[in-house]
């Protein structure tokens, strides 16, 4: 990963909020392994946890509470895990669909991408996506560990950090923000 601007500079680290939904109707702040997996690496990048929240999966709940992070000016990214697979208790991107202000589609491509490279033709089954929601970056994760590793790894953690060159999401946020 490259660092440094077009005048050979390093720039300094800008951390972001972020807010750690985990959705699924078995676990608890105990056993929530993918929900610590992000918040671990999230926090191990130099960024800070500003929320983090278990909801079962019921799209008038996941929404009202992505609604409620969204306006939340202390979060600038909400990372959800669980409920991205193709069973009718998996409806996360359809409680975040009437949020959107611009949808990421390179976001679930490259996941996909990447995630066949481990699980081969399986990875059709994740509904991984990303999106603006008024300002704010929402990243839609599977419930996996493994999932959760690769998007976050591979994907979501350069991406938040704003020295990633040629272009990072961190960097482009003010911008976003200033065309509300």
């Amino acid at each position: 990963m490259q660092t440094s601007n077009a005048a050979g500079t390093e720039k300094s680290f800008h951390p972001l909020g972020i807010a750690i939904l985990t959705v699924s109707d078995t676990r608890q702040p105990e056993t929530d392994k993918s929900g610590d997996k992000i918040a671990e690496l999230a926090q191990a990048a130099g960024h800070r946890i500003a929320a983090r929240r278990i909801l079962p999966d019921a799209v008038p709940g996941l929404r009202a509470q992505l609604q409620d992070w969204i306006a939340d000016p202390a979060i600038d990214v909400i990372i959800a895990t669980g409920g991205t697979g193709v069973t009718g208790r998996d409806v996360t991107p359809e409680a975040l669909a009437p949020l959107v202000s611009k949808s990421i589609p390179g976001f679930g491509e490259l996941f996909r991408m990447l995630s066949y490279q481990e699980i081969g033709t399986s990875t059709i089954q994740s509904r991984a996506e990303a999106a603006l929601c008024d300002g704010t970056l929402v990243f839609l994760l599977p419930g996996s560990t493994g999932g959760v590793r690769l998007g976050m790894e591979s994907i979501i953690v350069p991406q938040l950090d704003n020295r990633h060159r040629p272009c990072n999401l961190n960097e482009l946020l003010p911008r976003i923000r200033n065309e509300r």
